[in-house]
């Protein structure tokens, strides 16, 4: 048995339900539902220009990532134009911007009819929960989007704190969103673990507080080589978190 903490902080996205990772695949499927509006542009060409356009947008700084997630519509709607934007450059021809549109739409729509939970998700929070752990769960995002997947997965009673950047005006990688969920559980960094996918808002910002944290990789990637994140530990499954 694990010598487990007083609490553990869970992200949600790709760490309890599996969201948004893979988005190449996501935007490949949707890309084929519009083979025919498309025109003669490659398949390939597109998901491979659209891929581009969202790592530039969402590879800035900070504060830009904290404004546009809360604008996912938007942000989608962008990032295709400017995929679309480059094929033109390129000398392709691209589609009217109200299908770039309705294309960036039915991508949101495809990633919120695909989202599921992780097998072990509900058995090892509940485990844990008996253990005496308390638990919160914070989450970056729109508050009507992701109350709506606290809601749908069945997760409202399993956490004792739930923290939607949303609802309280600031989200990870931000200090005070895990000092926040630290003082609501009334432990200290020193008892606590951080549990998520992501290598900045999961592993690199908590350490700097003292918090141990845990990189979550279903997928088996294994990290990027010459990243700066040093997990205190990687998970390939949350009921490792129990082992």
């Amino acid at each position: 048995m694990a010598d487990l903490p007083a609490a553990i902080l869970f992200d949600l996205d790709d760490t309890i339900i599996e969201a948004y990772s893979r988005p190449r695949l996501a935007w490949a499927a949707v890309v084929g539902e519009f083979t025919q509006r498309l025109g003669d542009t490659p398949p390939d060409a597109i998901v491979a220009a659209i891929t581009t356009a969202a790592n530039a947008f969402w590879g800035r700084d900070q504060a830009w990532h904290r404004i546009w997630r809360q604008r996912l519509r938007e942000a989608r709607e962008q990032i295709v134009e400017s995929g679309f934007a480059q094929l033109a450059a390129d000398g392709y021809a691209v589609p009217p911007v109200a299908v770039q549109h309705a294309l960036s739409h039915r991508f949101s729509r495809y990633r919120e009819e695909n989202l599921k939970l992780f097998p072990d998700a509900h058995a090892t929070i509940d485990a844990l929960k008996a253990r005496g752990v308390k638990l919160a769960l914070i989450t970056n995002g729109p508050t009507e989007q992701q109350r709506d997947k606290v809601i749908r997965f069945a997760l409202t009673e399993r956490f004792d704190h739930i923290q939607i950047e949303g609802e309280h005006g600031f989200g990870k990688p931000e200090e005070r969103a895990y000092r926040h969920a630290l003082a609501t559980l009334d432990v200290g960094p020193d008892q606590a673990w951080m549990v998520g996918d992501n290598l900045e808002w999961e592993v690199i910002a908590p350490q700097k507080l003292g918090i141990h944290s845990i990189w979550y990789d279903p997928h088996g990637d294994g990290l990027p080589a010459g990243h700066a994140a040093k997990p205190d530990r990687i998970i390939r499954s949350l009921k490792e978190l129990l082992d």
